[in-house]
């Protein structure tokens, strides 16, 4: 199974998305989500464009088994969309795969239950519509106020709904059914990208919590749906959850049972993490160390106060 990372390097300059403490621990993070994955994983795969593939590879030094600047087509795309980086990166995978956010650091290996499955993720996550969050049905009246349609999974989805409505958490994402993983990603990227759509996402100023709908959402909907639909060419399709709830997920004590941190949101910018995460990195490669902290005192090291995208 190929480790999979994706950095989109506009949102990172532009401070899209959740920020770092300080930008070495960006540097840091990269450093220690690669070197912990491929003693699992050897088979390494960077997907990002040549401004990125400029600062991981040749100045971070750090080394991929393979290296795409596919990123590259989103130069003319809104930053605000940073989820678009991940999408592109899931959708032209051909083999089973694990992608991972550079949060993310493996201490052991994904169970086998898990990597063998159809399709895989951190955990499910539920939320209540209109609290404080983006949720589909803001994105089904935006499209019906300019006369556009939704795919029938998202129509599906939201009428399904109670009171919540359920995303699938992506800080891992791979399966085996990559036919279904590119299938999901190319329809996420046509609903971002398509120039007919694009009056409508002119209305929406922050796209933060759009990015966690057509990622997130979308995924949760496609699996719901086409593993019932009688004449999807998925049907059957399953996604497996590492953690089987967002609590599971984030206690300390079940996550350390299967060897698993996700740093998510505001914990990147604690002092107490940003420290732990240097000694980490500081005692498995003094050389990386090193490198961090000279790179991220380079202007495109260190971005724009070192945002990075969840």
């Amino acid at each position: 199974m190929k480790a999979v990372w994706s950095f989109w390097s506009r949102p990172y300059q532009g401070r899209k998305g959740r920020s770092w403490r300080g930008p070495q621990d960006h540097m840091f993070a990269w450093g220690l989500s690669l070197e912990l994955a491929r003693r699992h994983y050897p088979d390494t795969v960077l997907v990002t464009d040549t401004p990125g593939k400029k600062l991981l590879v040749d100045r971070l030094g750090l080394v991929f088994g393979e290296v795409s600047t596919e990123l590259d087509r989103l130069r003319d795309a809104d930053p605000g969309w940073w989820a678009l980086g991940k999408l592109v990166a899931y959708s032209i995978q051909s083999e089973p795969f694990v992608h991972l956010d550079t949060d993310v650091f493996l201490w052991r290996p994904l169970p086998v239950w898990l990597t063998s499955a159809p399709v895989f993720v951190q955990c499910p996550e539920h939320h209540a519509f209109g609290r404080e969050r983006c949720d589909p049905r803001q994105v089904a009246m935006l499209f019906e106020r300019h006369g556009l349609s939704l795919p029938a999974e998202w129509d599906w989805a939201v009428s399904q709904a109670g009171a919540t409505f359920r995303e699938e958490s992506c800080g891992i994402l791979g399966g085996n059914r990559v036919d279904f993983v590119r299938y999901y990603a190319q329809a996420s990227i046509d609903l971002v990208m398509n120039p007919a759509h694009a009056g409508a996402w002119a209305e929406v100023e922050n796209k933060d919590g759009f990015n966690m709908l057509v990622e997130q959402f979308w995924l949760a909907a496609c699996g719901n749906y086409h593993s019932y639909a009688p004449e999807s060419p998925f049907r059957g399709v399953r996604i497996a959850h590492l953690f089987p709830s967002m609590d599971e997920a984030f206690n300390p004590a079940a996550a350390a049972r299967v060897g698993f941190t996700h740093l998510l949101g505001d914990s990147k910018a604690h002092p107490e993490i940003s420290a732990r995460l240097e000694r980490r990195v500081a005692e498995i490669d003094p050389l990386l160390h090193r490198r961090c902290l000279r790179v991220a005192q380079s202007p495109m090291g260190a971005g724009v106060r070192g945002a990075a995208p969840l």
